[in-house]
């Protein structure tokens, strides 16, 4: 039994962390988390889908023929710093002198080739003319002018755009001005998640920054606002203490600091369902800040999440109709058969063996349970061999079946066929979501009803010269959204434009 102090207490009670929530962390830790079971990859005609040119259009004028009368939010994970963006130039001040050696020299012998990147193409960068004009190059030596560039973008005294966070870096180099991604989130929410004249976003960020955000707010919002006939209401949130986690000693004991208090880590993304479970809209959109495209991709980028919006307004018009039919006196067979269908085939829902031999009562019971679920539609894209997680039909601890999005962190690679499932699968998720959280009633879900809580990461942290293991809570559209009923959809490579190095910003998809 874990003895815990009065100092342990308090210090629970101001990050609003329960003792039971405490021990549970811990009995996470002696458990263990279970790799997932993967049954399949999804593929399109299983799992994923394909529409042709006819049918985006469609759908595309089904979402705009709805729009007057939908509450829109545009959900913006935002935290993020940029310092892992920078890593390699950080790397790269620690490591090069231009007093000792030219640059080709270093790459040479390093075999940089983020730093060979970003030499070759530092006047293409957005922040190229702003970093050049606070310089007073002496020499034109390029590796003197390189570690003098980085030095001026990284430094503490400088631009320190590592201590940035990464929303409101410099992006996009237009004529006229250069756009952080925040802006440009902006003008995405005019294309798509505006509706009568409004867009509203939602931006979760690290409080420290709240300042900085609002400043930049005040500067582009208006500017945006001209330049789309939109007004924008927009607002923050902050990642929860309480949703921090335990980190443990190698034996499965609160890991202590050298002041002897217990080292809480924060639980990654997958707390901001928290965040999540706080907004309310009809109809939700979900990406994250460092995927912006630059105008000229604007169109196609709102045009997709437009499919994506008109898909679940047509299945949830349906879901609805059903979850009401559902709760008459009296349900035929036949209309028992008809949800079950499509459940089955239009939300990807799967049914235990046994269930044509239940009661109607257990059958009509189960039909309520899953019909009355939020609902994500989850662009996904083909694997072009990016990091990330991918769509898999997986079978979980009750043996039950659901299409969910697994990060390779989640599976056992030394299972062979395991592994072979994730090197053969075809697509992977670049976390661009549409999602409903409302019942037919219009009543909110609690979205932390739907959590697989199994589907969380133990990883191996040192603090202080000490091993620890550290706790991650079920990704955001991992695990926090197990238990949604889910349909992915193939989305164009031109709407996944991440930046999770600076030299990302040389992709064309970055580049006015």
């Amino acid at each position: 039994m874990i003895e815990l102090t009065d100092k342990d207490l308090k210090q629970l009670e101001k990050k609003g962390i329960s003792k039971e929530n405490m021990l549970s962390h811990i009995n996470t830790f002696k458990e263990g988390i279970p790799f997932v079971k993967l049954e399949n990859a999804a593929v399109i005609g299983n799992g994923i889908l394909k529409f042709s040119d006819a049918e985006e259009k469609e759908l595309i004028s089904f979402y705009d023929s709805k729009l007057k009368g939908l509450d829109i939010l545009k959900f913006v994970p935002a935290s993020g710093a940029a310092s892992r963006m920078f890593k390699a130039l950080f790397s790269f001040l620690d490591a090069y002198n231009p007093a000792e050696e030219t640059l080709d020299a270093y790459l040479s012998r390093t075999n940089d080739t983020d730093i060979k990147k970003f030499s070759e193409g530092l006047e293409r960068f957005p922040f190229y003319q702003k970093v050049m004009d606070r310089l007073s190059l002496k020499s034109n030596a390029q590796g003197q002018k390189v570690f003098s560039f980085v030095t001026e973008l990284l430094g503490e005294n400088a631009l320190n755009y590592g201590f940035y966070p990464k929303g409101l870096l410099p992006f996009h180099n237009y004529k006229s001005s250069v756009a952080t991604p925040f802006e440009e989130h902006l003008k995405e929410g005019a294309l798509y998640a505006g509706s009568n004249g409004k867009a509203k976003l939602h931006f979760t960020i690290s409080e420290q920054h709240e300042e900085m955000f609002d400043k930049e707010f005040s500067e582009s919002g208006p500017k945006v606002s001209a330049d789309t006939g939109v007004t924008y209401d927009v607002d923050y949130s902050f990642q929860k203490s309480s949703t921090d986690t335990l980190a443990v000693d190698m034996n499965n004991n609160p890991f202590r600091n050298e002041d002897g208090s217990v080292l809480f880590r924060p639980g990654g993304h997958g707390a901001l369902i928290q965040n999540l479970n706080e907004q309310d809209a009809d109809i939700i959109f979900i990406k994250n800040i460092d995927n912006v495209a630059v105008m000229k991709d604007a169109k196609a980028v709102a045009d997709s999440k437009k499919v994506l919006a008109g898909v679940l307004l047509k299945e949830q018009e349906k879901a609805f109709e059903y979850a009401a039919l559902l709760d008459k006196v009296d349900v035929e067979d036949v209309e028992i058969e008809e949800i079950r269908n499509f459940l089955g085939t239009n939300l990807n829902v799967r049914f235990s063996k046994d269930f044509d031999s239940k009661s109607n009562t257990d059958k009509i019971a189960i039909l309520k349970d899953k019909v009355n679920r939020p609902i994500r539609i989850c662009g996904m894209v083909k694997n072009e061999g990016e990091p990330g997680g991918g769509p898999f039909w997986v079978t979980n601890g009750k043996g039950e079946v659901s299409l969910q999005i697994i990060e390779s962190a989640q599976i056992d690679m030394d299972d062979a066929q395991q592994a072979d499932l994730l090197k053969n699968s075809t697509h992977f998720n670049p976390v661009d979501l549409v999602c409903a959280v409302r019942n037919y009633r219009g009543e909110k879900y609690d979205l932390l009803k739907f959590v697989d809580e199994k589907q969380g990461f133990i990883t191996g942290k040192t603090k202080d010269g000490k091993e620890l293991k550290a706790l991650e809570l079920p990704g955001l559209w991992n695990g926090a959204m197990a238990f949604w009923n889910t349909i992915f959809v193939e989305v164009p490579l031109v709407t996944f434009n991440p930046v999770k190095s600076v030299v990302d910003l040389l992709k064309d998809s970055h580049q006015a």
